[in-house]
C-alpha cells in the first residue's frame, strides 16, 4: 500500500513583504497567471493570490527560485486559498459566453 507523503505548512514557505505600499517582494511563488498595471494574479504555495493596485510592474520575476518584486502604489493583496487557472479562450469566446 502506497503512502502519502503529507507536506507540512512550514516546508511551504512564502513571505510578503511590503515596503511603503511601492514595493511589495514575494517568495512562494509557482507561476504568473496574469498582470498588468492595475492587478497581477500569482499562483503561490498557499494558493492565489490577487495584487491590485496603480502602476504595477514586476521589477524582478525569479520563478526558479518564487521570487518575485513588484513596485507601483499596491492598494491590496488577496489570497484567495486556491490555485488559479489560466483562460486560454480567445477574447471573442469570453466576450460571447
Amino acid at each position: 500500500m502506497e503512502g502519502k507523503k503529507e507536506v507540512k505548512i512550514d516546508e511551504k514557505k512564502g513571505n510578503l513583504t511590503l515596503e511603503n505600499r511601492k514595493k511589495l517582494s514575494i517568495t512562494g511563488v509557482v507561476e504568473v497567471i496574469s498582470f498588468d498595471d492595475e492587478k497581477i494574479i500569482l499562483n503561490t504555495n498557499h494558493g492565489g493570490l490577487h495584487i491590485k493596485g496603480e502602476g504595477l510592474k514586476m521589477n524582478k520575476l525569479d520563478v526558479q527560485n518564487g521570487e518575485v518584486i513588484i513596485v507601483g502604489t499596491v492598494n491590496s493583496c488577496v489570497y484567495t486559498g486556491a490555485n488559479e487557472k489560466v483562460d486560454n479562450r480567445s477574447i471573442l469566446k469570453r466576450l460571447f459566453k
